[in-house]
């Protein structure tokens, strides 16, 4: 990952700072496994941040019900708060959503969501996320 983050950190300060776990999603590009995150069913009123750097990327009115098995969000905060890029991996052609603050990997955004406002479906990794109830 590129210096061209607010916060820029090497992977062994990351790895002091993160678990095993979320130091392989956030940094490694992982994914955590389908329908085990501990904010998929997350319903109260908050904010969503980057659990990397604390940078609000997400509010709970746009997050919605995608039964994909991932926290699924129609809209960032604000489109400058998430990096968007080509992912080519698995032999698939994906949008990876990155923090714009320090260029943790989030997840992916689909344009499948005829349902939302955007329809787009933003479907990020619990574990690259903290809550903040409201």
């Amino acid at each position: 990952m590129s210096n061209q983050y607010e916060v820029t950190k090497t992977d062994q300060q990351w790895k002091a700072e993160l678990d095993p776990n979320e130091f392989a999603v956030l940094r490694q590009a992982a994914t955590e496994r389908a329908w085990t995150g501990e904010l998929l069913d997350e319903k109260r009123v908050g904010v969503y941040r980057c659990r990397a750097c604390g940078n609000e990327l997400f509010r709970s009115e746009t997050k919605f019900d995608s039964h994909c098995g991932w926290p699924s969000f129609y809209s960032p905060l604000a489109g400058d708060r998430v990096e968007l890029l080509e992912d080519r991996t698995h032999g698939m052609v994906r949008t990876e959503v990155r923090c714009a603050r320090c260029g943790s990997h989030l997840g992916h955004v689909f344009g499948d969501a005829p349902q939302t406002p955007t329809g787009d479906r933003y479907c990020m990794n619990s574990i690259s996320l903290t809550f903040e109830q409201a």
